[in-house]
């Protein structure tokens, strides 16, 4: 069983359901729905497919919503491009939208840039393929000079290189489209451009007051969320972190973005959140059937690295073969965790902990990773944090979280490592809980007679963080 999970980004690629069924088949784990691009009834069609699909060959599949945030961007010129060359002016101005650009300067739809800028700051545009330097400000108006050149065509997205734009994270698109994601009842959504976990929070009330239970991803992409404190609180505020390596590499620069990616990687699993490494990670299958060597070796290094999910974007959303693509991501994904190293942990290993199911989850898996025999964990859960916490534990040991919750199970969806199934455990009697969840996981083939299973649950059944019993068993 594959551990690390794939998010394959949906779009006109993936619109035909044959397409979509088969992405699902090959791997996919969760959607992404990007809201950056088209309507919510496009988002909503969508949506409604895959549950159609996932009911049809009864696959666990969660859905995750992508806020857009406040991108700034370039506006539009009058012959859809401008080729610029290095030392020449150029203008960025916010005084009037509508302005059509030319070789000498465009209109921004963002009137803050000018007010959050200074003499000498670079700004990048098209992530980073064009550098403009800062000369003077003047009143709503930008002067610089052309650093690195090129053709810059119509709404590119701008960023300031260091970071430091003070564009909140949720704008009143984000908070209308999270209505529509409590309407389709999104497993996950993402926040863009988080700068302090108060985003997070500001996020989390207007899902509850839309109605919405989803876990929340902050998207690490500004060059300030990665100051070690903040990141830290935007971690512990959010359910899932992802690498969001366009943005945060065009801010911090590529020097710097490997070291950086480790470092969330493993904060975030320090803390025991959930982390998605995402952008150009199987870039070149777009056009081609096959990834280069650089390709395998980058989505091999998140999977060692202990990152949870790897995500495709314009590889399935509008790429030439978004089922391949799916494919090939997951034989390496498989490959990489072959690896001893992607089995070894120490994680919190020297830490106290305040709540019982969180240790009957450590204790499950240092059982597991010490009593050679063990062939499988079995986990009834509530709400998943059991199975959660679990997967913060390097091992080659499927984890089966069996639970009677439909959103709990999509949840898990994204948990390394486990496999979401659904099972009432309260349809029975307690004294016949432990022999129908062996032989309901021996009828699917997941376990077999003779062998030794760990199965944890609570003595209470049907409470949240109720998990207080491990039981060795054997598969009669």
């Amino acid at each position: 069983m594959r551990r690390t999970k794939i998010l394959a980004t949906l779009g006109p690629a993936t619109d035909s359901e044959t397409t979509l069924e088969n992405l699902l088949l090959a791997g996919a784990n969760v959607v992404r729905l990007n809201f950056s691009h088209g309507s919510a009834q496009d988002h909503i069609k969508r949506a409604e497919l895959v549950r159609h699909c996932a009911e049809k060959h009864q696959l666990n599949v969660a859905i995750l919503v992508d806020l857009q945030g406040p991108k700034i961007r370039i506006g539009r010129f009058e012959n859809d491009s401008v080729k610029l060359k290095e030392g020449d002016t150029f203008v960025l101005d916010a005084s009037d939208e509508s302005i059509m650009g030319n070789e000498q300067g465009v209109s921004i739809a963002y009137p803050e840039l000018p007010r959050d800028c200074k003499k000498g700051d670079i700004l990048m545009l098209d992530d980073g393929r064009i550098q403009l330097r800062v000369e003077s400000v003047d009143g709503l108006k930008l002067n610089c000079q052309v650093r690195v050149g090129g053709k810059l065509s119509n709404n590119k997205g701008i960023n300031k290189q260091g970071g430091g734009l003070s564009a909140p994270a949720l704008t009143d698109k984000d908070r209308a489209d999270i209505k529509t994601a409590s309407e389709i009842e999104a497993d996950y959504v993402a926040v863009s451009f988080p700068k302090t976990g108060d985003d997070i929070r500001e996020a989390r009330e207007l899902l509850e007051a839309a109605g919405s239970n989803a876990a929340i991803v902050a998207k690490i992409e500004r060059a300030e969320a990665v100051i070690h404190s903040t990141l830290d609180d935007i971690i512990e505020a959010s359910d899932a972190v992802m690498v969001a390596r366009g943005d945060l590499g065009v801010e911090i620069g590529d020097a710097e973005l490997v070291g950086t990616q480790k470092h969330i990687i493993r904060r975030a699993n320090d803390l025991n959140r959930l982390v998605i490494v995402a952008t150009q990670m199987m870039e070149s299958m777009i056009t081609s059937t096959m990834p280069t060597r650089a390709e395998v070796f980058d989505v091999a290094n998140s999977v060692l690295d202990g990152a949870d999910a790897v995500m495709l974007s314009a590889e399935t959303a509008t790429g030439e073969y978004p089922v391949e693509v799916v494919r090939a991501m997951s034989r390496i994904c498989v490959g990489a965790e072959k690896n001893p190293m992607a089995q070894l942990t120490d994680h919190r290993m020297s830490r106290k902990f305040e709540r019982t199911d969180e240790m009957i989850a450590m204790a499950t898996m240092y059982t597991a990773n010490h009593l050679g025999s063990v062939k499988a964990i079995i986990c009834l859960t509530e709400s998943g944090d059991t199975p959660k916490w679990m997967s913060r534990i390097s091992s080659s040991l499927p984890i089966y979280g069996l639970t009677r919750r439909k959103p709990t199970q999509r949840k898990m969806a994204l948990f390394k490592g486990v496999q979401a199934l659904y099972f009432d455990s309260t349809a029975m009697e307690s004294n016949q809980v432990n022999e129908a969840a062996i032989d309901f996981l021996k009828q699917r083939g997941a376990i077999c007679s003779g062998d030794r299973v760990i199965y944890t649950k609570g003595t209470q059944m049907g409470l949240h963080g109720a998990t207080n019993a491990l039981m060795i068993l054997q598969v009669p």
